[in-house]
This record gives structure tokens, C-alpha cells and sequence, in this order.
């Protein structure tokens, strides 16, 4: 599941590697009790006869198809869907035969946001919100397993964790973007002994 090592950059390393939550696969596998549930009843109530034998081929053809279409093709999407999340770039992965990619620095991130309802709550999930400098702009990873702790590991990288500091997706020759610079503090004055803020004007 994880993206190989060969594709990460020098000193890149994944911080969040995941596929969409299972709840995708729901659908699928209801779909099969169904499908293999009414398959199994109309090929019991076949007449006998000549005709049983290509009645209960033909079946079979029907259900084969429907399940590879309405649910094979799904799991297939969902096992070889990835969402990944390095020191450096978020990076996805989506496609069986026909691989589609896209990867976002982590420096071109604006902001991250995450909604979760009644359900995905129940089963850990959400979708996250990701707002881009480039020319796409919003990215929506749908369904995200444990999603707050997803947020929470993006935030960091963004925003450096409670410090305040650049985190890792900063590289240290690069300047930080506007955003994500700290804003300089004022030197700390001197104090007398007993605590009270010493001012050159106190000598006048």
C-alpha cells in the first residue's frame, strides 16, 4: 500500500499512507449476497428439461457480468487507490490498467479541513479539504480513514505543530511562503530587580 521507496525524494520519508476507508466497499459486497443470493433461487426454479442446463449457463453469464461490473470494478479501484502523505508532498494514486497521479507540495498548501457526518463518524472517517496555490485549487480526498488524525499530522507538517515553527514541508535552502513565516518579535527589554520594565528615559 505504501508508495515505493524509489519514487521519495533524498530525505523524504512517509509520515500517512492509507486507502479510502472500507466503507466504499459496502455497496460491492452487498451486491454479491445479492447477486449470488437471487442466482442461486432463479437457477433452483429452472424447469428441468432441455433447456435447464443453457437456462442455468445463462444465469450464471448474468451474474458474472453484473458482479464484475457493479463490484469487482469497485474493489479493484479501492485496492489500488492510495493517499499518501510524505515530510514533502501529498501524493495520490488512483486507476487499475490506467494509472492517473498527482502530487501537491506541501509549500503550495493553503489551508487543510476536514467534515465528517453522523456516519463517518460512527465508522472513522471523513473527506479533507485541501486548498491549493496551484491552478486546480481545492483537492477532496473523500472518505479518509481516521481523518482527525490525518488533519491533525497535515497541520503539523504545514504549520510546524503548537511551536509555531515551518514544518518539514519547508526545505531548509527555500525561503517559507507568506503564509507560513513567523512574524519577527520585539526585542525583550531589560528590568530592574524588582520585575518593572527598564526605560532609558528612567536616567532623565
Amino acid at each position: 500500500m505504501a508508495i515505493s521507496a524509489k519514487l521519495l525524494g533524498e530525505d523524504e520519508y512517509v509520515v500517512v499512507s492509507t486507502r479510502t476507508h472500507w466503507k466504499a466497499l459496502i455497496g460491492p459486497v452487498f451486491l454479491l449476497l445479492v447477486v449470488a443470493g437471487l442466482g442461486g433461487f432463479l437457477a433452483a426454479i429452472v424447469p428441468s428439461g432441455s433447456l435447464q442446463t443453457p437456462a442455468r449457463i445463462a444465469i450464471l453469464a448474468v451474474g458474472v457480468v453484473v458482479l464484475a461490473v457493479f463490484a469487482l470494478r469497485p474493489f479493484l479501484d479501492w485496492f489500488f487507490s492510495t493517499y499518501t502523505i510524505t515530510n514533502r508532498r501529498l501524493i495520490t494514486r488512483h486507476g487499475v490498467l490506467t494509472r492517473t497521479g498527482r502530487d501537491i507540495p506541501l509549500m503550495r498548501i493553503n489551508d487543510v479541513s476536514y467534515e465528517h457526518g453522523l456516519i463517518d463518524r460512527m465508522l472513522g472517517c471523513g473527506t479533507l479539504h485541501i486548498e491549493s496555490a496551484g491552478e486546480r485549487g481545492q483537492v477532496v480526498l473523500p472518505d479518509v480513514p481516521h481523518v482527525e488524525h490525518v488533519h491533525l499530522q497535515m497541520s503539523d507538517l504545514l504549520f510546524g505543530g503548537p511551536d509555531g515553527k515551518p514544518g518539514d514541508g519547508i526545505l531548509e535552502d527555500e525561503a517559507p511562503p507568506e503564509h507560513m513565516r513567523r512574524r519577527p518579535q520585539p526585542p525583550e527589554q531589560p528590568r530592574n530587580d524588582d520585575g518593572t520594565i527598564f526605560s532609558s528615559d528612567d536616567d532623565r
